[in-house]
């Protein structure tokens, strides 16, 4: 089977070498003969490789040997993939996409076919947020028991320490990294809610599906509160946002409604939204994405 990558997986790839992660380059190299092994050892026919695709992995739209349309997905251990395959085991189909292979390993993700060319975000922008705010909602439920999965305070704890030393090189955005950890250091300081988080939730996570209209793929879960997770959909369509001459009211009035519709409270949202969009700005200009760094940091002085 001959293929190429799409090349937003090797560009995003490309990215976490530059932060030391050698392991990511190896992954890519091996990526042929590990998706032959995988198609080979579940006799799938392969119908595509799906472009552009992600960032974190390869996925292609296959069938199964009863003629089954489904999606196989292939991950490096930085992805977290089998993290990713005990939430969708123990989401089990409500309000995410299905599990097929429960049981498998190294790495492979056997899924429910939906429609890969067909998100969310295709919807008019006040449909597209209701309709994603619906499906947040039904995945935000009690963790397995003993679970193994990183909490928001482990993983907030790592970002913050790359946000540091960052901003110790880059005194620019030294006054909103400040802002931004010392938001996560009051959020913190509570009781923690334990609730299983999509963990990197927007509306081009949300396909349309057969047996519900909408379903969540993708995850990086993560447990902890509600509002770190609809945080990441607070600033969809930042593009827009800042392109509109009333971009900062328009993104108030999102913290507000979205927080209002899920019963989260609207501090924690606001303080949770402003820690993540620095976090992310702070890492695009980090990996030399300078465009969309200014963007998402424009974004945070808003809050």
């Amino acid at each position: 089977m001959a293929f190429e990558p799409p090349g937003r997986l090797v560009r995003a790839l490309g990215e976490t070498q530059h932060n030391g992660d050698g392991g990511a380059g190896d992954w890519l190299d091996k990526l042929p003969e590990l998706a032959q092994q995988a198609v080979d050892l579940r006799e799938l026919t392969v119908e595509r490789v799906q472009a552009p695709g992600g960032r974190s992995s390869l996925v292609m739209l296959v069938r199964q040997t009863d003629g089954t349309p489904a999606v196989l997905k292939l991950a490096p251990d930085r992805a977290r993939p089998e993290s990713e395959r005990a939430a969708l085991a123990h989401w089990d189909g409500r309000g995410a996409v299905r599990l097929l292979n429960p049981g498998d390993t190294h790495g492979v993700l056997l899924l429910e076919r939906l429609h890969p060319d067909l998100s969310v975000r295709s919807l008019p922008e006040a449909k597209a947020l209701l309709e994603a705010a619906g499906t947040l909602r039904r995945l935000w439920v009690e963790p397995p028991a003993a679970h193994v999965f990183e909490t928001v305070a482990e993983r907030t704890g790592r970002q913050a320490e790359a946000m540091r030393a960052t901003a110790s090189a880059d005194a620019e955005i030294g006054p909103l990294v400040d802002a931004a950890l010392a938001a996560r250091e009051e959020l913190l300081a509570g009781p923690p809610e334990e609730r299983l988080l999509h963990g990197t939730f927007r509306q081009s996570k949300v396909l349309a599906g057969e047996r519900m209209p909408w379903l969540a793929v993708g995850p990086d879960p993560v447990v902890g509160e509600c509002a770190f997770d609809l945080a990441r959909l607070v600033r969809d369509r930042v593009e827009d946002l800042i392109a509109s001459p009333s971009g900062s009211s328009i993104t108030r009035r999102r913290v507000k409604r979205l927080a209002e519709s899920l019963d989260v409270d609207q501090e924690r949202l606001r303080g949770w939204t402003l820690f993540r969009a620095v976090e992310s700005g702070v890492r695009a200009r980090r990996v030399g994405r300078p465009r969309d760094a200014e963007l998402l940091l424009e974004f945070a002085g808003w809050l």
